[in-house]
C-alpha cells in the first residue's frame, strides 16, 4: 500500500514536470513588434515599404520563427518630438517586445528614456546622432552607421585636399549639433577645424536660411559642410545659388541626407543646376544578388501601390533591422524564454490622472532579448550585420559621389578600415589595412562652376581685421625697405621676404602696411618696437637689429641677413688684358718699391765694400754695383760673393742666398 502511494506520487510529479516543460517549450503564435517613423518623409516612405516587405519575408521563411508570426504595429511620429513621444507611449500599451525606429535622432532621445524604463529594446535604422550612446541609453541599438564615422569620412576628404578650415551648416537640433560636434573632433585629429558654425533653426523659412548663409559667406572659409534634414535641405542650395555661393572657388561637402533625397526622387523633379559640383556621402551597401532581388521586388510593389518615392539606403537598413529582430526573437524563444509583461507600481495613476500610465508594462525578458540582439551575426542587404563592443555596426563605409550634369558619379569610397580609396571596401577587407597618406586616393572631381582645379578653400574675409604691419621709410638703405606715397607702394628686400612667408601660410592673413617716416631722415626704430608693445601695430617689417632691450618687449624672427661690416662695390664688366696684373701697382707704389730696393743695395754695399773687393773700385762702378745688386734680387741670385754674414746682435741683416731670403741675428 505504501509502495502504491509512493508510485502515484512519483507519477504525479512526472506529469507536473511534463506539463511545465510543455508550457515552457510552447511558442506563441505571434509576437508583436512596433515601428516608429514619419510616414510622409523621404526616409519614412522608403522605410515603411521595406519594413512591410521584410515582415512578409520573415513570416514566409520556415527557417526563422517556425510556427510564430511577426505582428507589425506601426505608429506615425509626424516628425515631431511631442507627437512622437505620445505615439511611442501608445505603442508600448500594445505589449511589443521590440521597437523599430524612430528615424529622427531628436525623437530617439526622448523615446530612449521610455524604453529604458520598460526594458523594450529600441532599434533605429536612421537615428545617426552619435550622442545616442549605449552608456546613457542601454536599450538603444543603432542598426545604421553612426554620424561619428560619417564625420570622420568628411574629415578625411578635407585632409585629402589639404584644407584647414571649414564652415559647418547644420540644423540646430540634436541631430545637427551631435553631428557637428563629431565633425569638430574628427577635424582636430587631422589638424583642421571648424572656423564658423552656421546653425539653421528647425522649420526655418527661406528668409532665415538666406540670412544664415549670407553670414557664412562673409567668413574666410569656402569649404561648406552641410548636415541638415533631407525634407528641408534642398532649399539651402536654391538660396545659395541666388547668393552666388555655388560658383567657382566654393566647396560643398554634403552628408548622406542628400543621397537619400537623390535616390528617392524622380530625376526630372530635381533641379541639378543648383547642386552642380557637390561632394555627397552615401552609406555603402555592397552589391549582391539578394540586394538586386529586393530592389526589383520593392520597385514592383511600389509601382502597384503608387508609391511616388524611390528606394534609398535607409530602406536597406530598415529591411535588415526587421531580420535582426526576427533572429533575436527566434534565439530568445529557442532558449525557452517566455514573453511576459508585468506592471510597474510607479506607473499607477494617481490624483485622478487620465494619462493611463498603468497600461504601460515592463517586458520581463527585455534584458535577455537585448543580449540576443547584440549577438546578431548574419549577412543582410547592407553587408555583415554584426555589432562591436561599442554597439556599432562592423565595417562602416560610405560611397563618395560627385554631382555633375544630370546625375552623380562615384569618385571613391571611405571605410573605417582603410580610409579613402577607389577600391570597394569589401575587397580591401581581404587585405591588411593601409591608412597611410600615400594610399589615400579619389578620382577627379568637377567642382562648382565646372572647375577641375581644386579650390584653395578660403578667401580673405569681408569682415576680418587686417594685420597692421609697420614699415620704416628712411633715407638710407632703400634696397631693404622703401616706400612712396601710400602703403601700397612699399617695396624692398624685407617686404619681398614677408610677402613670400605670408603666401606659404595655409590660411588667409590680410595685411595692411603702415608707413612710418617721411623718407628724408631715418625714423627711430626703438619707437616702432614700442608701438608693437603698445598694440598700435601688430608687426613690423624692416632692417631691425636684434638688440637686448628690444627683445624684452617684442618677438623677432630668425635673421635672414648676415650681420657684420661688409663692403659693397659696384660690379662693372672689365676688358680682359694680359697686363691686368699691373693695375694694383700705382705710381706711388712703384716709387716706394724702387726706393726700398735702392735702400737694400746701399746697406749691403756699406757692409761689404770694406772687406769684399767686388764692392770696390771707382765711384761709378760702386754706384752701378749698388743698383745692379738691388734689382737683381728680384730675378736671380747675384754673382757677388758676400763675406759679411753677421753683425752685432742688436742689428738684423737680410741677405739673399740660394734663391731664398734668410734672416741672421
Amino acid at each position: 500500500m505504501e509502495a502504491l502511494r509512493l508510485m502515484l506520487l512519483l507519477l504525479s510529479l512526472l506529469a507536473a514536470a511534463a506539463r511545465a516543460v510543455a508550457a515552457a517549450g510552447a511558442r506563441p503564435s505571434e509576437v508583436a513588434v512596433g515601428a516608429l517613423f514619419t510616414y510622409d518623409s523621404t526616409i519614412g516612405r522608403a522605410a515603411r515599404l521595406a519594413i512591410e516587405l521584410a515582415v512578409d519575408d520573415v513570416n514566409a521563411d520556415r527557417t526563422v520563427l517556425a510556427g510564430t508570426q511577426l505582428k507589425l504595429i506601426t505608429q506615425d511620429t509626424n516628425c515631431s518630438g511631442f507627437l512622437g513621444t505620445i505615439e511611442a507611449l501608445q505603442l508600448m500599451e500594445k505589449n511589443v517586445v521590440t521597437v523599430i525606429g524612430p528615424q529622427s535622432s531628436g525623437i530617439g532621445h526622448v523615446i530612449s528614456h521610455v524604453v529604458n524604463e520598460l526594458h523594450v529594446p529600441l532599434l533605429s535604422f536612421a537615428a545617426t546622432d552619435p550622442t545616442l550612446s549605449a552608456s546613457e541609453y542601454p536599450y538603444f541599438i543603432r542598426t545604421t552607421i553612426s554620424d561619428y564615422f560619417q564625420m570622420n569620412a568628411v574629415a578625411s576628404i578635407v585632409d585629402y585636399y589639404q584644407w584647414k578650415e571649414v564652415t559647418a551648416i547644420f540644423v540646430d537640433d540634436d541631430y545637427g549639433r551631435g553631428g557637428v560636434t563629431a565633425l569638430g573632433d574628427a577635424l582636430a585629429e587631422k589638424r583642421a577645424r571648424i572656423s564658423y558654425k552656421a546653425a539653421i533653426p528647425p522649420n526655418s523659412n527661406s528668409d532665415v536660411i538666406s540670412d544664415v548663409l549670407f553670414r557664412a559667406n562673409m567668413m574666410e572659409s569656402r569649404v561648406m559642410v552641410v548636415h541638415v534634414n533631407p525634407d528641408t535641405g534642398m532649399r539651402i542650395f536654391s538660396i545659395a545659388n541666388k547668393l552666388q555661393m555655388m560658383a567657382s572657388g566654393y566647396v560643398w561637402i554634403v552628408t548622406d541626407w542628400l543621397a537619400a533625397v537623390l535616390d528617392s526622387s524622380v530625376p526630372r523633379d530635381l533641379k541639378y543646376s543648383h547642386i552642380q559640383g557637390l561632394i555627397v556621402l552615401r552609406q555603402h551597401t555592397p552589391e549582391s544578388d539578394a540586394k538586386n532581388k529586393f530592389i526589383s521586388k520593392w520597385n514592383v510593389v511600389a509601382r502597384n501601390r503608387s508609391v511616388t518615392s524611390g528606394l534609398n539606403s535607409y530602406g536597406f537598413y530598415a529591411y535588415d533591422t526587421v531580420w535582426t529582430v526576427a533572429h533575436a526573437i527566434d534565439q530568445f524563444l529557442n532558449g525557452g524564454q517566455q514573453i511576459n509583461f508585468s506592471t510597474d507600481p510607479r506607473l499607477h495613476d494617481s490624483n485622478g490622472s487620465t494619462l493611463r500610465l498603468s497600461t504601460l508594462k515592463i517586458f520581463d525578458g527585455g534584458e535577455q532579448m537585448l543580449q540576443q540582439l547584440l549577438l546578431t551575426n548574419f549577412t543582410g542587404l547592407t553587408g555583415p550585420v554584426q555589432f562591436n563592443s561599442d554597439r556599432n555596426l562592423v565595417h562602416p563605409a560610405y560611397d563618395i559621389l560627385n554631382i555633375g550634369g544630370s546625375g552623380s558619379q562615384l569618385i571613391g569610397y571611405w571605410s573605417n578600415y582603410s580610409g579613402l580609396s577607389v577600391t570597394a571596401p569589401e575587397i580591401l577587407y581581404q587585405k591588411p589595412p593601409n591608412t597611410s597618406s600615400n594610399a589615400q586616393r579619389l578620382h577627379n572631381v568637377v567642382w562648382p562652376g565646372d572647375s577641375t582645379t581644386t579650390p584653395k578653400g578660403w578667401v580673405f574675409p569681408n569682415n576680418g581685421q587686417p594685420l597692421r604691419v609697420g614699415v620704416p621709410i628712411k633715407a638710407s638703405f632703400k634696397e631693404l625697405v622703401s616706400g612712396g606715397r601710400g602703403p601700397d607702394n612699399v617695396t624692398g628686400y624685407c617686404i619681398d621676404i614677408f610677402n613670400a612667408a605670408i603666401k606659404l601660410l595655409p590660411y588667409p592673413v590680410p595685411c595692411q602696411f603702415i608707413t612710418i617716416g617721411d623718407g628724408t631722415k631715418n625714423p627711430n626704430y626703438d619707437d616702432i618696437i614700442k608701438m608693437i608693445a603698445a598694440n598700435s601695430l601688430d608687426a613690423a617689417v624692416g632692417d631691425f637689429a636684434i638688440v637686448r632691450n628690444r627683445t624684452k618687449i617684442a618677438e623677432f624672427t630668425q635673421p635672414y641677413i648676415e650681420s657684420g661690416l661688409v663692403i659693397v662695390a659696384p660690379v662693372k664688366q672689365a676688358t680682359s688684358s694680359a697686363w691686368a696684373f699691373l693695375k694694383p701697382f700705382t705710381l706711388e707704389m712703384w716709387c716706394v718699391t724702387g726706393a726700398l730696393f735702392i735702400f737694400v743695395g746701399i746697406v749691403v754695399w756699406i757692409l761689404e765694400h770694406r772687406t769684399n773687393e767686388e764692392f770696390r773700385g771707382s765711384p761709378r762702378r760702386q754706384v752701378i754695383t749698388i743698383f745692379w745688386f738691388s734689382f737683381s734680387t728680384m730675378f736671380f741670385s747675384h754673382k757677388h760673393c758676400k763675406r759679411t754674414w753677421a753683425v752685432r746682435v742688436d742689428h738684423m741683416v737680410v741677405c739673399r742666398a740660394d734663391h731664398q731670403f734668410k734672416l741672421y741675428c
